[in-house]
């Protein structure tokens, strides 16, 4: 039985009077003891994953299973009683207390759950030890280095010994020298009776990890063949949250270029006609896509891997190749 499954999961928000979607039906599963890398860029939803596993945010669609506990419907107590001892959270930006010691930072988990004052900074101290922190218990954050100050915040997220550790960006703020360190630390931790997830832009963690869920919107090679569509009055060509695979190139007719609001509503932004390009941003930058595409009338359109766009130069050789002015539209 896996000790994480993730299936059809949809997560939906508003954003700036937008609806968006930066997770689609997204399945996955891992074992007990794995190490999961939600590899992508900025923007693709790694951290509103972390959330929905954290169970800070309710997916729109779908279900997330841990052990035997279904997340999803998790209310009142058993949803506290899951954040605080089934879940681990190391944070990007290591969210330490400035004013308490290491020790103590670590210690607060434990009292939170219970412990006594001195129970708390004793756990608390054997942890920090096996990170090799024995030197820096009564430091401030402070006066730690990057590389410590994660060290500490993974020792407080596995002070109750989650079976679910979640880290967000942990390289992020790390030099060279720090990350070899708390890649080691990360990896050693996903061990048995614990799974740990890591959402990350860092390739260098791929070796890391027993299983990879790519989350951006494109792989670097891209579709190859240039494609040519007919599209009908109406239809539908790409829809706001799926993934960027081709630039579009108007050929005949016209695309409109929408965006659902909060409220259900649509907007129109933009027009597209013939020799205009649009749709380029979501898969040159590995992003979903940020708006939908649709035929205002009977339009045929050419779509062009991320290669073959750049090869062509961009709208200069678009404009060549379709004999009018290739414009950015979006």
């Amino acid at each position: 039985m896996s000790a994480l499954v993730v299936r059809d999961v949809t997560l939906r928000h508003q954003s700036g009077g937008y609806e968006v979607t930066p997770v689609r039906r997204l399945s996955f599963e891992a074992a007990d003891g794995e190490l999961v890398l939600l590899l992508g860029a900025s923007g693709c939803g790694k951290t509103t994953l972390l959330s929905a596993l954290g169970s800070l945010l309710r997916p729109t669609e779908g279900s997330i299973l841990v052990g035997e506990v279904e997340v999803t419907t998790l209310e009142g107590r058993a949803l506290s009683e899951y954040r605080r001892r089934s879940v681990g959270v190391v944070f990007q930006s290591f969210n330490l207390l400035p004013s308490l010691t290491a020790q103590d930072n670590v210690a607060v988990a434990l009292w939170n759950d219970g412990c006594s004052g001195r129970q708390g900074r004793a756990r608390a101290a054997e942890i920090l030890g096996q990170l090799g922190l024995d030197d820096r218990l009564h430091h401030r954050p402070s006066e730690l280095s990057g590389g410590q100050q994660q060290r500490v915040a993974i020792a407080r997220a596995v002070a109750l010994d989650p079976q679910l550790l979640l880290a967000d960006e942990p390289t992020a703020h790390l030099d060279h020298v720090q990350v070899e360190s708390v890649l080691r630390l990360l990896r050693s931790i996903a061990g048995p009776g614990r799974v740990v997830v890591i959402a990350t832009h860092d390739e260098r963690l791929l070796p890391l990890a027993d299983r990879v869920v790519e989350l951006s919107a494109h792989t670097l090679a891209g579709p190859t063949a240039p494609i040519r569509r007919e599209l009908g009055d109406g239809e539908v060509l790409f829809a706001e949250g799926d993934p960027g695979d081709y630039v579009y190139v108007v050929e005949q007719g016209e695309i409109e270029l929408v965006r659902r609001r909060a409220d259900g509503s649509e907007e129109r932004f933009t027009r597209v006609g013939p020799g205009q390009y649009f749709g380029e941003l979501a898969p040159l930058y590995g992003t979903l896509r940020s708006a939908s595409a649709r035929a205002v009338r009977a339009s045929v359109v050419c779509g062009f891997g991320v290669q073959e766009f750049r090869r062509l130069g961009g709208a200069a050789s678009l404009a060549e190749r379709f004999g009018e002015q290739a414009v950015r539209a979006s």
